[in-house]
């Protein structure tokens, strides 16, 4: 949008807004360093721009008419929103150069996060990142306890106390060996079936476990673990080696299904799509955890949605 032709600098806002505060425009030059005439010229060129008589001008002094005090209150939001931009772009000049701390659970910090710092980094090659990786319960104790300054989790809703926002999704899916019955069936699986088989399974705490436990018990059902298992790759080198089938990420799964390592099963009746939030502590979080925000959402909107799965 282009601002219209009689838009008024800032400085002469600001003059008419400490003319309001003292009651004078000697005043006001005080305030600002300034000679009264160059005031009084700032003056008079505003109330030319504007097309309104500001100022009542005597022999004594000089005071705001009716329009002129209308006009400070309105310029009043105008300034605080220049002063509170200069402070904004101050705090990014000043963090520049200070690192930068993030948390992410396992399968945000493995198949996600590689990417999205390689993206910013291009940016910024000289900004310190330490990147901190734990299960989605983890990461929302180390966020907070204000360990770290943005953090990225993968359950089923947002943790509680803190402010959070979707950064995109996928889909869970069950695996299991080429050699397992369900790899040849010709038929989807039921959730009853799924529910009934021993899993191989990440620890409770996670987020992908938390999502198939919520859709599960939606329908009345509950997962039986075979094994529970904190590592993604460990889990998946068991299903391969026929222990059972498991629910993990398709991010985490799919150079396995490619290579035939792995096949997935359909299931009938069970949404497993679930969405990756970032999650921060206070409003806004710090000036670079906005930017590295900012930097996902952008290249999410460059992949055409794919990253959030629109």
């Amino acid at each position: 949008m282009v601002l219209p032709p009689r838009t008024p600098d800032l400085v002469s806002l600001d003059l008419l807004l400490s003319l309001a505060a003292t009651g004078s425009i000697g005043g006001a030059a005080r305030r600002h360093g300034l000679s009264q005439p160059a005031v009084s010229m700032r003056m008079r060129a505003l109330e030319q721009r504007l097309g309104l008589r500001l100022l009542e001008r005597s022999s004594t002094g000089s005071s705001l008419t009716t329009d002129g005090v209308a006009m400070a209150e309105w310029a009043r939001a105008v300034v605080e929103g220049a002063r509170s931009f200069i402070a904004a772009a101050d705090a990014l000049r000043v963090t520049e150069n200070l690192e930068l701390k993030l948390a992410a659970s396992k399968t945000v910090a493995e198949y996600l996060m590689p990417r999205w710092l390689g993206r910013f980094h291009e940016d910024r090659p000289k900004l310190a990142v330490a990147l901190r990786m734990g299960n989605s319960e983890e990461v929302a104790e180390m966020v907070s306890s204000r360990d770290v300054d943005l953090g990225f989790v993968e359950g089923e809703y947002p943790p509680q106390g803190l402010i959070s926002r979707v950064v995109g999704g996928d889909e869970l899916a069950v695996v299991v060996a080429p050699d397992h019955p369900w790899a040849i069936r010709k038929r989807p699986i039921s959730p009853q079936e799924l529910a009934a088989s021993q899993l191989i399974l990440r620890e409770p705490r996670s987020g992908t476990r938390q999502v198939l436990e919520s859709r599960l018990a939606a329908l009345s059902l509950s997962p039986v673990p075979l094994l529970q298992l904190e590592s993604t790759t460990a889990i998946k080198e068991a299903v391969a080696q026929g222990q059972g089938p498991s629910v993990l990420s398709r991010l985490a799964v799919t150079r396995e299904l490619e290579e035939g390592r792995l096949v997935e099963v359909e299931v009938s009746g069970l949404s497993l799509r679930r969405n990756f939030r970032a999650v921060w502590r206070g409003q806004p979080p710090r000036p670079l955890a906005q930017r590295f925000l900012r930097a996902i959402l952008a290249e999410d909107h460059q992949m055409g949605g794919r990253l959030s799965g629109a």
